[in-house]
């Protein structure tokens, strides 16, 4: 087993809601934060916190961190790397502990992104200065990214990771913006940029030639391979800007049961366990269906027709499954009302939300209280536009004040 260890750095509240036509309402984010933090996913990038839409959410995800809520993910904004950034930042989430700067290193970008206006050198010194204020401000944790890092030249990217490490980043990410990387490619550069700056690199990887699993943990051997903690992005169900970003639950298998990482290389801590239901939930949020081929949580994943299969899984499931389906969650009975259902919404009143609240055996202090987590459920069936879930009722009755925040956008 190595020595370095590769942890898991969810995006779905970053990237995954960047995608096209999609997104989430911010009680969905903190649902889906506490879901990674059941699961035990090392960190979470839960926003934006210089977009003044997410002030309430990320001021009130960072309260419930800090009641322990949300287990021990830490929770991580993302930042162009500009100084009035961070500083606006700071300003609007003062709670803010872990961050990453980005800013695009390769030449393409430079000259078809920036027109001219920053040189290399521009580069170098805006993300300098923005960890610096992000170490000012008591930043525990800071990366640099470099967009578009697998069309950047390799000698601009040591030099990148240096500079920021010389300022106090804890990584850097390499960012295969466009999904250009294949797995040799992205093995051999980042191998290259944690030997020569000793490092540790983060990988961030887009699906546009369908290898963004693939390029993420190829990636993650080559900094292990060159000395260094490796930090993987990941979105629930792959969900990201255009063809999207490294699976998940995908990413976390092939690390855990590939013969080539399996009992060599070291991952954080995770519970599969929990993939059932992350991904069920992101996918009723989002309002995307599951692939039926999807690994681990797809409807075929452990579904066999034919004969030869049938029998050979029948005698012994390793024949024709490589991980068992209840490692992943799998294998429960759902129920499904068939009869009368009573539904809570936004026009519901108390007779049918205690109904409702007693099936999920929430009891309250007295009926002020119910009332008061009725009006609560109210605004979240408004504010989401969906049913209200079972998950997301505990919560809002648990957490009163914080959903109340976090339901709360004001112009």
């Amino acid at each position: 087993m190595t020595e370095n260890t590769i942890y898991i750095i969810d995006v779905t509240n970053r990237d995954g809601v960047q995608t096209s036509r999609l997104g989430l309402a911010k009680l969905e984010k903190t649902l889906l934060n506490l879901y990674l933090g059941e699961a035990g996913v090392f960190q979470s990038e839960f926003g934006f916190p210089v977009t003044r839409h997410e002030t309430n959410y990320l001021n009130a995800n960072l309260e419930l961190a800090e009641k322990g809520a949300l287990g021990r993910i830490r929770l991580g904004g993302w930042l162009r790397a500009v100084k009035e950034d961070v500083e606006e930042a700071f300003r609007l989430v003062p709670r803010l502990k872990h961050l990453n700067l980005s800013i695009s290193t390769s030449e393409q970008m430079i000259n078809g992104k920036f027109r001219g206006r920053f040189s290399w050198r521009d580069i170098l010194t805006k993300t300098s200065e923005a960890v610096d204020a992000a170490k000012e401000h008591g930043a525990k944790s800071v990366g640099v990214n470099a967009e578009d890092a697998s069309r950047t030249e390799l000698g601009r990217l040591v030099e990148f990771a240096e500079a920021g490490k010389e300022r106090g980043a804890d990584r850097v990410r390499y960012c295969d913006t466009l999904g250009y990387d294949d797995p040799f490619t992205i093995y051999d550069r980042v191998k290259a940029i944690a030997e020569a700056v000793k490092i540790p690199v983060e990988l961030h990887c887009h699906n546009d030639l369908g290898m963004a699993v693939a390029c993420s943990v190829a990636g993650a051997k080559g900094a292990v391979d060159g000395g260094v903690d490796a930090y993987i992005n990941t979105t629930v169900n792959g969900l990201g800007e255009r063809a999207g970003n490294a699976d998940l639950v995908a990413t976390i298998l092939a690390v855990k049961k590939a013969s080539g990482f399996e009992g060599k290389y070291r991952l954080q801590q995770i519970d599969l366990s929990q993939a059932w239901k992350i991904c069920n939930y992101a996918s009723l949020a989002f309002r995307v269906p599951i692939p039926v081929n999807q690994p681990a949580v797809g409807e075929n994943a452990f579904a066999h027709e034919s004969g030869i299969h049938v029998d050979g899984t029948l005698k012994d499931s390793r024949n024709y499954e490589l991980y068992h389906y209840s490692e992943v969650g799998r294998g429960h009975i759902e129920q499904i009302e068939t009869g009368r259902l009573i539904t809570t919404g936004e026009y519901s009143g108390i007779k049918g939300f205690k109904n409702v609240a007693g099936k999920y055996e929430l009891e309250f202090r007295d009926d002020e209280e119910a009332r008061e987590i009725l009006e609560l459920v109210r605004y979240a069936n408004v504010h989401t536009q969906k049913p209200v879930t079972e998950d997301e009722m505990k919560f809002i009755a648990n957490y009163p004040e914080q959903a109340r925040k976090i339901m709360s956008v004001q112009p």
